[in-house]
């Protein structure tokens, strides 16, 4: 009996020695073996944003063919990992909790990850959409061999396949969502999505609708949410303001207080200008806007200028508009880049113009000097 009692206790012992000690709450550890990677290399955890920025927020040194990264994070999120002098870099989904990493040096993307559920289905997501890429990669191959046979029927065909295997790919993390409806990983997929460019308003909010449950898991995934939100009315807001869309109305305030509505001073084309008292580009180009408004007003043209002058800067502002000769309409609210008009025409930059023809759609955007007038005299000549 007491052989048996001390058998049990070195078990215990052992056990307890070999059970890892829980990681503080928000805490990740994420461990990695990299076969064949020299010693003092410096691998790096990266965010990329929306612009395709990379922002390193973590890094390590190889050693003995090793490495750990250890930190807080709130919850999941995509992020990739890299390594000086190894092509390449690995996708993963860093969150709370321990993760480990096998790395494949001459294939980096492929590489092992395990410790979690979201990355487990992240690896799966990864893994079909490599075989899409290799697919496609093929159908490339075989039409550069059709082209150099001049086979041009074939070459026709693989370009049709090709179209329709990019298109394939191209949404192939909403197909993803829609498949996984109770995902995790699908949110941080359709948050991942805000990378880029060419985002579909219609795929975004299909799977937003898909992804309601998940949405109101907890306090993290509603953050996302609310970011993906904003993100589908920027889309929107932006896909107004294209070539051919009528321009967003909108009502500001005249330099004597009163209330000026964009819908009630269109002319058979109208211009609205955006500048600013302290913008020297903007003086610059005021001249050749005064002589295109003196030439073209009689036969139809009006012109509203957006001022983004500061708070305290009315009287710069009003000189300005006396000093360059600007005789027709001009609103502000001196509020600087917050300046209503200016975040409804999502403008980042002065001088900035919408020319717009006696619909109200816009025919031109961001044009100067000679540009300016050529389309204008288009419109009313």
């Amino acid at each position: 009996m007491k052989k048996t009692l001390l058998l049990l206790s070195i078990v215990a012992l052992v056990y307890s020695c070999k059970k890892q000690e829980s990681l503080p709450p928000n805490t990740y550890e994420i461990t990695v073996s990299a076969k064949g990677v020299i010693n003092g290399l410096r691998s790096y955890i990266k965010l990329i944003d929306q612009k395709k920025k990379e922002i390193i927020i973590d890094t390590a040194i190889v050693m003995n063919e090793t490495f750990t990264f250890t930190g807080k994070v709130s919850g999941p999120s995509i992020r990739v990992l890299s390594i000086n002098s190894i092509k390449g870099s690995l996708p993963f989904v860093l969150e709370p909790g321990r993760t480990t990493i096998e790395i494949y040096k001459d294939n980096i993307y492929s590489s092992k990850i395990d410790g979690s559920s979201n990355n487990s289905e992240y690896n799966l997501f990864k893994t079909n959409y490599k075989e899409k890429l290799n697919a496609i990669s093929e159908i490339k191959k075989l039409a550069g061999d059709a082209r150099q046979n001049e086979d041009r029927t074939q070459l026709e065909e693989l370009r049709a396949k090709d179209r329709t295997l990019s298109a394939a790919l191209n949404g192939y993390a909403h197909e993803f969502i829609g498949e996984h409806p109770n995902s995790d990983l699908s949110l941080l997929l359709l948050e991942s999505q805000m990378i880029g460019g060419n985002q579909s308003i219609d795929e975004f909010k299909n799977s937003m609708t898909v992804l309601k449950k998940v949405l109101s898991r907890n306090v993290f995934n509603k953050g996302i949410g609310k970011k993906i939100e904003a993100f589908i009315y920027r889309l929107e807001a932006q896909k107004n303001l294209e070539i051919g869309m009528v321009a967003p109305n909108f009502t500001s305030t005249t330099p004597n207080g009163e209330k000026l509505v964009l819908n009630d001073i269109k002319g058979k084309a109208t211009i609205i200008d955006f500048w600013a008292s302290w913008c020297r580009p903007c003086r610059i180009e005021n001249p050749n806007v005064v002589r295109v408004y003196e030439k073209y007003h009689d036969k139809g043209l009006e012109i509203i200028s957006v001022s983004l002058d500061k708070a305290g800067q009315k009287e710069r502002w009003l000189k300005a508009i006396e000093d360059d000769k600007m005789n027709w309409h001009h609103v502000s609210n001196l509020k600087f880049w917050n300046e209503p008009v200016a975040r409804l025409y999502r403008v980042n930059s002065i001088p900035a113009t919408f020319i717009l023809d006696k619909d109200g759609k816009i025919v031109a955007k961001r044009l100067r000097g000679n540009a300016l007038e050529q389309k204008i005299a288009e419109l009313l000549d």
